[in-house]
């Protein structure tokens, strides 16, 4: 069966969701179609499922509509040309209605964690572009390969590593409600080589102390002094004051409290990872491989990606990614053991084997909401999977052996051009394929045996029951897409 057109795909997924009368946002992330909608009650949930490019739909605070890595990219466009085609009505009640969907719909909790995440999330192609140039040049300097263009490939790689502070605070305005260029312009102080000639409380600060914490509450500092100037500063000062103050005052505070803060924060990021993986990596690695898939289900994963910056700035690598990563290792086992013991469900089947290889490049998304959350027990089991695997990775940093990525964003076998540790590439991916292989072993057996049952051709129903909400399983009579 051939795979429809992404504006096929579109077309067919719009009246499923009532229309363009009930759009009111359209974005996406790596692997979903996220709409804001008035209403959800015409959303037709099944017929959506039904469709051969859907893998799967989440309702939370955004529709979210699963097509997996790539497809989203070229759908959401076509999709928003469908809407904004015939959209009638105004851009502010939109705004409202979601804004007010958002509020019934997810805790304060959620909410931040998101707002952080969307702080980050735009960041990781240009971290996954600059680790992989960096990956590649460590390579050519080992082997003493092209010594005139290493210079070249170092600066291009770290270029941006030196100036992320200044996207993190950029984006932070822009996600909080302020002018984006000032929260940029804040920041900035952070990474300013002049900043090593200022002196306060008898210490002298260094150039990046604090890191994109420190940048993160620069931003966000200056954005409620944007909006605070706002409120009593005239029109007609507005645009020589506003600004003005929103830098001053903001940036004295980051010089004299907030990177001192933030950098204390970061060094003891830096210092409790390498601590726990050394004290106790298999325990650390079981917890943090086991649990990373639910907040994944939940789409707050997207929250450690500052953790991982600040240990990538501090270390060169994230000790807890590849960890991490062991997650989708044991997603992969389990759909492995569903495709072998479910050998009459094609339908099943051929949703495991269009998302599997999206699941070893460490897209675990079709797999989670195509396959082993709707069965409920191979989600689990999956879980089981992962945890073995971290615990494998932990193991070995007991022994002093680390495991890091040089970037965040890839997983699963297309991390292998990011790793870096302390003792070697060699030893460093063998010990990464090693944790892989765990996960997938224990991910295949613990489904294969205690995650489904036998079940007659076509009866997904009955595989398991796992106390899973019902919310996230496949409705009596139908299919899992």
């Amino acid at each position: 069966m051939s795979t429809p057109s992404p504006s096929a795909t579109a077309a067919a997924i719009l009246p499923l969701v009532g229309g363009p009368a009930n759009i009111m946002s359209v974005a996406h992330c790596m692997t979903r179609l996220r709409l804001g909608l008035r209403d959800r009650g015409p959303v037709d949930e099944d017929a959506l499922k039904a469709l051969p490019a859907v893998l799967g739909v989440v309702d939370d605070d955004t529709y979210q509509i699963v097509l997996g890595p790539g497809a989203v990219a070229r759908v959401a466009p076509e999709f928003e040309r469908l809407v904004s085609t015939s959209a009638d009505e105004p851009a502010a009640r939109g705004a409202q209605l979601k804004e007010s969907q958002r509020r019934r719909n997810a805790t304060p909790l959620k909410l931040a964690l998101r707002r952080i995440a969307n702080i980050f999330v735009p960041l990781i192609p240009a971290l996954i572009g600059c680790g992989v140039i960096a990956g590649l040049n460590g390579l050519l300097v080992n082997a003493g390969w092209l010594p005139s263009l290493t210079p070249a490939l170092t600066a291009i790689a770290s270029g941006f590593m030196s100036l992320i502070a200044v996207f993190v605070g950029y984006n932070t305005a822009k996600e909080f409600g302020g002018t984006p260029v000032l929260g940029g312009a804040v920041a900035a102080v952070i990474v300013y080589a002049g900043v090593a000639k200022v002196t306060a409380f008898g210490m002298t600060l260094a150039p990046g102390q604090g890191g994109v914490l420190g940048a993160l509450a620069a931003a966000l500092l200056g954005t409620y002094v944007e909006r605070w100037c706002r409120t009593w500063v005239p029109e007609t000062l507005d645009v020589l004051v506003t600004p003005t103050l929103t830098v001053l005052l903001a940036g004295l505070t980051t010089l004299y409290g907030l990177m001192y803060a933030a950098g204390e924060i970061s060094s003891a990021i830096g210092t409790a990872a390498d601590r726990l993986l050394s004290t106790t990596g298999a325990f650390a690695g079981l917890v943090l491989g086991g649990l990373f898939l639910p907040l994944v289900m939940l789409g707050l994963h997207q929250a450690l990606i500052p953790i991982h910056t600040t240990l990538i700035e501090q270390q060169g690598y994230t000790v807890l990614l590849p960890i991490l990563a062991m997650a989708g290792a044991g997603q992969v086992g389990a759909a492995m053991a569903v495709y072998v013991r479910l050998r009459h469900d094609h339908s099943l089947r051929t949703t495991i084997r269009s998302a599997l290889p999206a699941g070893l490049l460490g897209v675990g998304e079709p797999l989670i909401y195509g396959v082993s959350l709707p069965l409920g027990r191979p989600f689990l089991t999956a879980c089981a999977g992962g945890a073995a695997g971290g615990a494998f990775i932990g193991f070995f940093s007991m022994l002093g052996e680390k495991v890091g990525s040089t970037a965040i964003g890839p997983s699963g076998w297309a991390l292998f051009p990011l790793l870096a540790g302390n003792r070697g590439l060699g030893l460093t991916a063998a010990i990464y394929a090693g944790g892989l292989l765990t996960g997938y072993a224990v991910g295949f057996g613990a489904t294969y045996f205690f995650g489904a049952v036998k079940v007659s051709a076509g009866d997904v129903s009955g595989v398991c029951d796992s106390g899973v909400p019902t919310a996230h399983r496949p409705a009596e009579g139908t299919r899992t897409p």
